[in-house]
This record gives structure tokens, C-alpha cells and sequence, in this order.
């Protein structure tokens, strides 16, 4: 190919082969989305070495994705007015130097320090990867390039705990941070070569920075943050200070939604949810992010609290789902040109809530290939949600409007993620609770079958730590498996509520409007 005739050829990308700049763009966004999933099967890890409990451990997701949601629209003011290939390089650079902070923290208070750096580097990831991306192949081959870019989207999460979970138990839980060094160094490589900013970016007006709007973001989202990270501790609107900082978002998150709709030149321009598309889409996505989230947290937990699993083999365990995505990512690809994208929605929010479902009717007695066919199945159904969902919800937004829709639209994915995290944190303890409570009153003390298996038990240790201490050994085993059953219990539920809220998903699905019929399939995808 002459350099004369490359222009031509890929006139969106200024010579540039666009699955060149596809993979340029896809590694950042990769690193951000496997490092909001690669420490959740480290949390146990984590929390053990910096002295902290595992609801704590957890605020290093939460800290990472509220921090993320604040860049996020922020992203498409600063890629106009720095331009978006040197904004894109700053933030994977600022990524990379927090990913190393992260690893060398010595307590957990520099652990979410970190974190909320990272996040703020990682924030404009998305959204950048994104507009870049879909300006570069024509509307006709973007559910290709969408099934392409949802590959890394929807592989990263599930094979972060794999990998975290090999990092963790072979070295360190800090190398789950560690790793994100290479593969900043070589993003920041082929950006430098194969992206460019558009014309209309290059010259494009840019107004003062909207410093009101953006204080009120992130008053909202830190108050967010911390009602999610320690409501639970203090037992909600049951303490004073949490009842004020509710009052606190509530008030700033009207102020933002009337500064960014009055403010033409305000930070957000939420006159993109005026769109129906866009609009149904910010809905699911939010949704979307508490059911995915719920599952990559809890689900590697499950195995380790619950069964006594390695970080490893937890990993492993969850690890089939990558190969789920590798096969649906490739078909809906193919099939998002020639099917109504609803119905591909819909079918994977059907095909993740029976998946969930099935999480539902676990036991203690499974073993790890026992959940293996819906693991995998959760991410080949994850594929037919992700392509779909970006495809139909941008399908009518002007490119000139294409960064502030994919900055609000991936802020709303973390934000609900963050909420489906604390919910399920929440939910787990009480749930615990509550089943510890009606499993006790259901065998008490005074039963024969305790008397029997106590007193079995009680001849077992007699042999071993002799008679004093036999009895209340008895107790402590009974009591150990109690609060298993009741933690058992409580995981099945969040799963079966998870499995709701993904049917709820799929009926909503429909809200989007009928895509226009194509007489044959677009040039370039046969």
C-alpha cells in the first residue's frame, strides 16, 4: 500500500489501518477494566495484610469506581481542550505510576489513596477508547469493531480473578498491581504511533472549565462513596452522620442535574438523554453495572469464605466465563448486523438471570466443576449484552456528541456498580444474620438431634484434646458449620436477587427503539 493511497483507503483514521488504532485503544481500556476485577479475588489478601475486615477490603472497588465515575464526564471537556490523544496518554501514564502505589502500599488508607488516583487516571479510559474507536469505522461496520472492542470489555472482568488469583497466591496480592505496568508502557507505545485526533478536535472551541459543575459532582459522588463504604458499619439512617451526608448527595445531585441542564456550556450535557435510545441505555447500563459487579465480586468470595478455596483456584473456577466471551463476542459481531439488537439484548439478560438462578441452588457439598456450564455460559451471554447495549444506545448520537454521551454512559456503569457492591456487602451480612438466627431457633440446644451429634462429636475430640476440652470443641464445630450454612444462605440470596434484577433487564430491553430494516447486510461483514 503507497502512502499516497492509505488516506484514501481509511480516510476516518488518517491512513491508519482502524483495527490498528482498535487494538491501540483497546489495551488501556483492557488494563482499566481488569483492574477493577483482578483485586476483588485478592480482597481476603488484602485485608489480612493491611489489618483490615473484608467490608473494608472492599472500599478499594468502591474508592476505585466512584473515583472513576467523577473523571467520567469530565473526559470529554479535557480531550477537546487538550485534545484527546494527549489527554488519552496522560491519563494511561497516571494509570500506570498509581497501579504502582497500589502495590507498594504499606496500610489501607495508601491502598485507597492509590486507588482513587488510579481511578481518576483510569476514568477517561473508557470513554476515550470508545469515541475513538467508533469515529474510526464507518456506522455500517461498527458492530464489528463494538464486538471487537466488547471482547476486551467483557473478557477483562472475568479473567481478572484468574489472574489475580494466580498473581496472588504465587507471589503477592500486589502484583495484581504490578501487572499493569507492561501493559501501560506498551498502550502508551501504540498510541503515540497509531491514534490521532480529529480535525474537528484539533480545532475545536473550548469554553472555561465548568468549576461549579464539577464541584457538585464530586461532592455527590465522595458522599456516595462514603455512605457505601461505611453505612453498613453504623447501621445506615441509623446514625446521625449518614442521614446528613444522604441530604448532602441529595442536594448536590439536584444542583449538578440543574447546572448541567441550564448550563449549555456546563460540564455534562445531559441534553443527550433526550435521545430515546441513549436514554433507555443509561438505564440498562446502570443496571448492568449492579448485576456485574455483584457477580465478579461475590462470586470469588463465595468460593474462598464459604469453601475454603485458594485465591487460585477460586480464580480458576470463575476463569471459564473468558472462555464464554471468547465464543459470543465473535457472534454477536456477525449476528448484530442481521438481527434486531433487542432481541440479542434481551436474550443475554435472559441467559445471565438463569445463570444466576442456577448460582441460587448451590449447596455445600459442590465441587469446582460443579457450576462450571453456567459459569461459562454467564459469559457468552455477557457478549450478547455489551455489543448490543453500546451499539443501539450511541446508534443515533452526532459524533460531535459522542464523547459526552460515552462519558456519561460509562459514568453511570460504575456508579451502579458501586451500588450493586455495597448492596450485596450489605445484604450478605444481614442476610447472615438473619439465617444464623431461624437456624438456630429451628435446632435448639435442648433438641435430641443436637444432644446426639454434640455428644458423637464430643467422642471424637475426647480421643484428641482430651475430655475438658471435648465439649466445647463440640459447641465450636457446630456453631462454625451454623454460620457457614447461614453464609451459604445469604450468598443465595444475593443471587437470586441478582437473577431478578437481570429479568427486569431483559423486559426492559424492548424500550429501545425498532432499528431500522437493512435490505441486505452492510458491505465488509460477509
Amino acid at each position: 500500500m503507497t502512502t499516497a493511497s492509505a488516506p484514501a483507503r481509511y480516510p476516518l483514521t488518517q491512513g491508519v489501518n482502524p483495527w490498528l488504532v482498535t487494538v491501540s485503544v483497546m489495551l488501556p481500556t483492557f488494563m482499566e477494566v481488569l483492574d477493577t476485577a483482578i483485586a476483588s479475588v485478592a480482597l481476603p489478601y488484602i485485608a489480612g495484610s493491611l489489618s483490615a475486615s473484608n467490608s473494608e477490603a472492599t472500599w478499594v472497588l468502591t474508592s476505585y469506581l466512584v473515583a472513576n465515575a467523577v473523571i467520567l464526564p469530565a473526559s470529554n471537556w479535557f480531550s477537546r481542550r487538550f485534545g484527546r490523544k494527549r489527554f488519552l496518554l496522560t491519563c494511561v501514564v497516571l494509570f500506570t505510576v498509581a497501579s504502582f502505589f497500589c502495590g507498594a502500599a504499606p496500610s489501607l488508607a495508601v491502598i485507597l489513596l492509590a486507588r482513587i488516583l488510579q481511578g481518576a487516571g483510569g476514568g477517561a479510559l473508557q470513554p476515550l477508547s470508545q469515541s475513538i474507536l467508533l469515529e474510526s469505522f464507518p456506522i455500517e461496520k461498527r458492530s464489528m469493531a463494538m464486538a471487537a472492542y466488547g471482547l476486551g470489555i467483557v473478557v477483562a472482568p472475568v479473567l481478572g480473578p484468574t489472574l489475580g488469583g494466580w498473581l496472588t497466591d504465587t507471589w503477592s496480592w500486589r502484583y495484581a498491581f504490578y501487572i499493569n505496568i507492561p501493559v501501560g508502557i506498551l498502550a502508551v507505545l501504540m498510541i503515540s504511533r497509531f491514534v490521532h485526533d480529529p480535525p474537528y478536535i484539533k480545532h475545536a472551541k473550548v469554553g472555561k472549565f465548568d468549576n461549579l459543575g464539577f464541584g457538585l459532582l464530586i461532592v455527590w459522588t465522595g458522599c456516595l462513596q462514603v455512605v457505601l463504604d461505611k453505612g453498613q458499619e453504623d447501621d445506615w439512617f441509623g446514625a446521625v452522620w449518614v442521614r446528613w451526608a444522604v441530604a448532602a448527595l441529595v442536594a448536590a445531585l439536584a444542583l449538578w442535574i440543574w447546572r448541567s441542564w441550564t448550563n449549555p456550556k456546563g460540564l455534562v450535557d445531559l441534553h443527550v438523554l433526550k435521545d430515546r435510545n441513549f436514554r433507555t441505555g443509561c438505564l440498562l447500563i446502570t443496571l448492568l453495572g449492579m448485576c456485574i459487579y455483584i457477580t465478579i465480586s461475590i462470586l470469588p468470595l463465595f468460593y474462598q469464605e464459604i469453601l475454603g478455596y485458594t485465591a487460585f483456584t477460586a480464580g480458576l473456577v470463575v476463569g471459564p466465563r473468558g472462555i464464554g466471551s471468547f465464543v459470543g463476542s465473535p457472534m454477536v459481531g456477525f449476528l448484530g448486523s442481521r438481527i434486531d439488537n433487542r432481541k440479542l439484548l434481551s436474550l443475554g439478560f435472559l441467559g445471565f438471570a438463569i445463570c444466576s438462578f442456577i448460582f441460587g441452588a448451590v449447596d455445600l457439598s459442590i465441587g469446582p466443576f460443579t457450576l462450571l456450564l453456567p459459569i461459562t455460559l454467564t459469559g457468552f451471554a455477557l457478549s450478547f449484552v455489551f455489543v448490543p447495549l453500546a451499539t443501539m444506545t450511541t446508534r443515533t448520537i452526532p459524533n460531535h456528541e459522542m464523547g459526552a454521551a460515552t462519558g456519561l454512559f460509562n459514568m453511570l456503569r460504575n456508579i451502579g456498580g458501586s451500588i450493586g457492591i455495597a448492596m450485596a456487602t450489605t445484604a450478605i451480612i444481614r442476610r447472615a444474620d438473619l439465617h444464623q438466627t431461624d437456624l438456630s431457633r429451628g435446632l435448639p440446644a435442648s433438641s435430641a438431634l443436637f444432644q446426639q451429634k454434640s455428644s458423637a462429636l464430643a467422642a471424637y475430640l475426647g480421643h484428641r484434646l482430651g475430655p475438658a476440652a471435648a465439649r466445647p470443641g463440640a459447641f465450636g464445630l457446630l456453631y462454625g458449620k451454623m454460620m457457614q450454612q447461614a453464609a451459604m444462605l445469604a450468598y443465595i440470596d444475593v443471587f437470586r436477587w441478582t437473577a431478578v434484577l437481570a429479568l427486569l433487564c431483559a423486559a426492559a430491553a424492548w424500550l429501545f427503539k425498532k432499528p431500522p430494516r437493512r435490505v441486505k447486510p452492510p458491505a465488509g461483514l460477509h
